[in-house]
């Protein structure tokens, strides 16, 4: 997975918005203002690129426990939050994105139920 297929497939979700909240670096996608990924658009080129996604705890737990590549999120809550590894070849691309869908309803069940209706 690159940069863009990793925008592209963040951008295609319903109301998701995309922002350099923190820096210039920080690339972060929002649905309904609320965070569900980011990633270092710097170590991205630098070949170390990494995600954070929003995980169900328990979840996060058995994902860190299963594989070398996903670690507590990076400067973020540690029980919530995931740092995906991408480049390290023990991911496959179909799991990133089922991580990456994961984050997103995350953060949609959490919304108010007038905008989880808009969602769907």
């Amino acid at each position: 997975m690159n940069i863009e297929d990793y925008r592209n497939y963040c951008m295609a979700k319903k109301e998701v918005t995309e922002h350099f909240p923190f820096d210039n670096d920080t690339l972060v996608f929002k649905v309904c203002n609320k965070m569900f990924a980011l990633a270092s658009l710097k170590r991205w080129e630098e070949g170390d690129a990494f995600i954070n996604l929003k995980c169900n705890p328990e979840y996060a737990q058995e994902l860190r426990a299963e594989f070398d590549s996903i670690k507590p999120g990076y400067h973020m809550h540690k029980q919530q939050w995931n740092s995906v590894y991408i480049h390290t070849g023990e991911l496959s691309s179909k799991l990133i994105l089922e991580l990456i869908d994961h984050s997103y309803n995350m953060v949609v069940k959490g919304l108010p139920k007038k905008l989880q209706a808009k969602l769907q």
